[in-house]
């Protein structure tokens, strides 16, 4: 069965004000989300689907424009956050991290040494996304063997794997469970079906992220149980 200690967080990717379906990190070949849950890509109605489905906590939402430097959707995400004031939102928007009606991601691809050092004494209530990219960290080497510096929560993100189908990244997770032992960890990116939850809490970890497998209809009797 299940361990029912595995929250799932839905993604929206957001670009251009729409809602994108991610697929193998590659963001120039990203198009508005086609999903089972709704009517089109309107990120109001994305998360009113996802919500429909399930009454999950926490939406997980990437400013796609912001991390690529092409002007951050702040207003559409506050907005967002507005209308839906029972969730917690995670916002991933780059750095230095936008102050508001959520709690901040900070990816290692937008870190450098410098903001690295400045950020792990900032003392914010903040989650850190470690991104790798076909078994690379994008970012500072370094914040792989200061562990000690990682906030509570910690993602675990493997760009390559997003909307693949290719499954978890299993190596992966288990290097960072043995580099950040105490941390919750979050998985992010190849989730397929409620087997690799099972996997997942298996290994001790406690939330993962998911948009495919959502919008595909593959943990709808997941959630239903």
């Amino acid at each position: 069965m299940p361990n029912s200690r595995i929250q799932i967080v839905p993604v929206v990717d957001l670009m251009g004000g729409v809602a994108v379906q991610a697929r193998a990190g590659l963001r120039e070949e990203y198009r508005p989300l086609e999903s089972s849950l709704c009517t089109g890509p309107a990120p109001e109605d994305v998360i009113s689907g996802l919500a429909r489905l399930h009454p999950f906590a926490t939406y997980y939402i990437a400013d796609l424009d912001a991390l690529m430097g092409r002007g951050a959707q702040h207003p559409l995400v506050r907005t967002l956050a507005e209308r839906h004031p029972t969730a917690d939102i995670w916002l991933d928007a780059g750095w230095p991290a936008p102050t508001g009606p959520w709690t901040p991601i900070v990816g290692t691809e937008s870190l450098d040494a410098s903001a690295w050092n400045d950020l792990k004494y900032s003392g914010r209530d903040w989650i850190l996304s470690l991104d790798f990219f076909h078994g690379e960290l994008r970012g500072p080497r370094e914040i792989l063997a200061q562990a000690d510096h990682w906030p509570e929560r910690v993602i675990v993100m493997t760009l390559n794997r997003v909307g693949t189908w290719a499954g978890p990244d299993w190596d992966r997770l288990t290097q960072i469970r043995e580099l950040g032992p105490a941390r919750h960890l979050i998985a992010a990116g190849g989730v397929r079906d409620e087997h690799d939850l099972d996997r997942l809490s298996e290994l001790g970890i406690e939330t993962v992220l998911v948009a495919s497998a959502l919008h595909a209809g593959r943990l709808h009797d997941y959630l239903s149980r």
